[in-house]
């Protein structure tokens, strides 16, 4: 399930939308290191790139302590803290640059087009700067969230997705009529159909609380690297206070028009 567009219209350009999936466009195929070869270079991120510049829970529970990827004898790579080390950024940094961080083409693909989608229309109910600060702040409580499910944890968290899940939580508030031009794939064929904005996101929601609780009873860990927690996090502090920075909300048009 694919959205394609809703049908709620925006008044102003959403610069800072835009903005936002610029920096992370430029992040992650000009700043990001990748490895391997031809076009599939593009879509396989270092390693040690995302252990430096990813937000790693252990390191923001246990202050001047970094983790770091180590090579054993054998050649195996693996996540090791406890160290000092000098030349690893601060830790408060990287609650920054992890939101413009992905591990992926499908990773920076998926929420890119969310944030085109969804963020445009928050982001005219608000203003440029509070829609700014209502982002990072979105972003932020969605770590917090994660860091405090996994406080050990030494597994990079990061992706714009818990950013985005806060402006999902707020749009959803806004413009309840809204209804959205959905992609659906069922085996070899498609087909596009008008559903509810209440219907895509309430489902994505309860889906990252599904998931996010066989996370928590699987001791193996069974999320396939998603941070479903944060997404959790994220979603809720959209819906906590899109009241305090939403000024501005258009009712949504019936139906999307036919031609």
């Amino acid at each position: 399930m694919f959205p394609l567009k809703d049908n709620i219209p925006t008044e102003r350009f959403p610069f800072v939308t835009v903005a936002i999936i610029v920096a992370n466009v430029i992040v992650y195929f000009f700043l990001q290191k990748h490895t391997g070869h031809g076009l599939a270079r593009l879509n396989d991120v270092s390693d040690q790139n995302v252990t430096r510049w990813g937000a790693i829970p252990y390191e923001f529970t246990h202050p001047s302590q970094h983790c770091d990827l180590v090579t054993d004898a054998t050649g195996q790579s693996a996540i090791a803290c406890g160290t000092h080390a000098s030349s690893q950024p601060p830790t408060y940094l990287t609650a920054l640059s992890a939101m413009f961080m992905h591990g992926g083409l499908l990773h920076i693909g998926g929420n890119m087009l969310f944030l085109w989608i969804f963020g445009n229309n928050v982001e005219d109910s608000m203003g440029r700067i509070r829609f700014a600060i209502f982002y990072v702040l979105g972003g932020l409580a969605a770590l917090a969230l994660q860091i405090a499910v996994g406080p050990d944890s030494a597994v990079p968290t990061l992706g714009a997705s818990g950013a985005i899940a806060a402006v999902l939580g707020g749009y959803i508030l806004l413009y309840p009529r809204a209804r959205v031009l959905t992609l659906f794939f069922i085996i070899l064929f498609f087909t596009i159909v008008e559903i509810p904005a209440t219907l895509v996101l309430g489902l994505w929601f309860v889906e990252q609380i599904l998931f996010g609780a066989i996370d928590l009873t699987n001791p193996t860990g069974g999320g396939g690297g998603v941070a479903y927690f944060a997404h959790i996090g994220g979603f809720a502090f959209g819906l906590l206070t899109i009241r305090l920075f939403a000024r501005r909300v258009k009712s949504a048009p019936p139906r999307f028009p036919v031609y």
